[in-house]
């Protein structure tokens, strides 16, 4: 029998009053079935228990079992109830940062394996939807970074220029160029990423835990960790209705991340960000909002996203309460901006509002940490979610294989607990102030 200290222990609760319901959506609503995945029952031996069934646990399980790994993911509720079945579906390339800062924190070698790891993320998670058959309605019909103020285009033209001169496939749209992409004149500056795109959340990461599970993986809904301990060389996760020991525990908790491990819920800021979505629009309205259908979000100090979905409907998001809504209302301002760059909208049916929390990090790059032997957490994507942590799912597949932290195209870094975390609602509705403000004055 193992023995060890936990290194932490929640109360104990059963699952059935621990499991929280999905909550409501545009996605919820439209998505095709969950696959079965019952909770975790008895004792097992694995080789890699992954805590957390979004994006970065699913593709992490998928690979790992890809590579012949026993695999089993553990998730409190089902897979896709956090934000990964919650976000505005944009499959966006790269980094918060350019690529010319990338390389400039990390060096030429190190920078440039991130910036052709981010950048090359989309193309990633596409051919991976392609290989798996995924139904979540894919569609790579780009992303534009779009700026309304000049010192936000004069930024836009930066990045584009570091792009072209990368060869990433990227295109800069002025103002007439940008006014025919999007069917508004507002935006003085666009860059154009074709390898970007958009996706259904909730049924991709559905799909992506089907397709682990058909690569051998085991995944448990209903079955949120209670404690972590390690002895004699391996760990023991324990859960309400049964334990796993595994060489290697993998954390992918992202913005719902607790206390599971001293200091990890302390590195990032869980940020709430609201989404508004009309229902199918007329053809005679749709055709000019969004032309190209690349989905779109802008450059600024506060940033609010946009795309038009397969099925016509509008899907607007941006900085919102920070706490869970479950209707439009609460984001009745992204309503009225969405009407004020296209006014054919008066009159649309808005009939979902929901959010999710994603997780920032001090210095905008994912964080990977590998705290103690055998333990692997990753999470912060600063709004690049989908890509980023599908993508990411590999190099932690590498990572947990034996690859020395060095030889992964993401940097490994120490846990850093940001002071005075437990303000951070304070903290992030005082942010948002001061970032409308600036993006009202243009600076």
């Amino acid at each position: 029998m193992l023995t060890g200290i936990p290194i932490f222990c929640k109360p104990q609760k059963g699952p059935a009053s621990s499991m929280q319901p999905l909550p409501p959506s545009l996605y919820a609503a439209t998505a095709g079935p969950a696959p079965p995945t019952p909770p975790l029952v008895g004792d097992r031996k694995a080789d890699i228990v992954v805590v957390g069934a979004g994006f970065t646990g699913l593709s992490t399980a998928l690979h790992l079992a890809e590579r012949g790994a026993d695999v089993v993911v553990v998730e409190a509720n089902e897979p896709g109830w956090g934000a990964s079945g919650r976000n505005g579906g944009q499959v966006n390339p790269g980094l918060k940062p350019d690529p010319d800062e990338v390389e400039a924190d990390f060096g030429p070698d190190l920078g440039g394996r991130m910036v052709r790891f981010a950048w090359g993320a989309p193309e990633t998670t596409f051919a991976l939807i392609r290989r798996w058959q995924i139904a979540c309605d894919a569609r790579q019909g780009g992303t534009l970074r779009a700026a309304y103020r000049p010192t936000h285009a004069a930024g836009v033209r930066r990045s584009a220029e570091q792009g072209i001169r990368r060869g990433l496939p990227v295109t800069l749209l002025e103002r007439d160029a940008a006014g025919e992409a999007t069917g508004t004149d507002r935006y003085l500056a666009v860059i154009r990423d074709a390898s970007g795109g958009d996706l259904q959340p909730l049924d991709y990461a559905r799909g992506l835990a089907r397709a682990a599970m058909q690569a051998g993986a085991a995944v448990h809904g209903g079955t949120p960790v209670t404690a972590l301990a390690r002895a004699e060389g391996r760990w023991r996760v324990a859960t309400p209705t049964g334990t796993v020991t595994a060489e290697t525990v993998i954390l992918g908790t992202n913005g719902y991340t607790g206390d599971l491990w001293p200091s990890l819920r302390r590195s990032v800021v869980p940020v709430f960000s609201s989404i508004a979505a009309t229902a199918p629009l007329p053809e005679a309205v749709v055709r000019n909002i969004m032309p190209m259908r690349s989905s779109l979000y802008e450059s600024g100090h506060i940033t609010v996203y946009l795309r038009v979905d397969q099925q016509n409907r509008l899907l607007i998001g941006g900085r919102g309460p920070q706490r869970p809504i479950a209707a439009p209302s609460p984001v009745a301002y992204l309503i009225r901006y969405a009407e004020r760059l296209w006014p054919a909208l008066n009159d649309a049916d808005w009939v979902h509002g929901w959010n999710g929390q994603l997780a920032m990090t001090p210095d905008h790059y994912p964080h990977i940490h590998q705290p103690a032997p055998g333990l692997i957490c990753c999470m912060g994507y600063n709004g690049r979610g989908v890509a980023l942590s599908t993508a990411m799912g590999g190099e932690i597949a590498r990572l947990a294989s034996g690859t020395p932290a060095e030889g992964i195209d993401m940097p490994v870094t120490p846990i850093r607990s940001m002071p005075f975390h437990s303000f951070w609602r304070i903290g992030v509705a005082a942010k948002v102030v001061q970032g409308r403000l600036r993006d009202r004055l243009g600076l």
